[in-house]
């Protein structure tokens, strides 16, 4: 099944365990996000960052619990981000952590893209439900 719609998201600075060296910045921040349209939900999580000298090159990885309802079902599920930037290339990865999931959500798998148009984000979330 595929579902689409709107999120908005809260990032915010983190004190962060390590310093970057040799012209990388490394940061950490808290992820807020409210899911609108068949994802009813919000997130709460935190994200590591790595910013290169080159503009344009940085990556990141992020883990954050979604809560709410999907497409009606109540429960939670961890979402797992793994992004890079090339020069202003983008890769971005999330996918739903297996056996993450709990309620009526139990079993949920899953791979969401996520779009900014505008400086609005959009998320497309496929997945599967036993």
């Amino acid at each position: 099944m595929k579902i689409s719609g709107e999120f908005e998201v809260s990032l915010l600075p983190l004190d962060a365990y390590a310093d970057g060296k040799d012209g990388t910045t490394l940061g950490r921040m808290s992820i807020d996000k409210t899911f609108m349209g068949e994802l009813q939900a919000s997130s709460q999580g935190e994200m590591l960052t790595a910013m290169t000298s080159t503009k344009g090159s940085a990556g990141y990885v992020a883990i954050e619990q979604v809560t709410g309802s999907l497409a009606g079902k109540k429960g939670s599920f961890v979402l797992q981000h793994f992004g890079t930037m090339d020069k202003g290339r983008d890769r971005l990865i999330l996918e739903v952590v297996p056996d993450s999931a709990s309620g009526e959500l139990s079993g949920l798998s899953g791979t969401m893209i996520i779009k900014i148009e505008d400086g609005q984000h959009f998320y497309e979330l496929t997945y599967a439900l036993p």
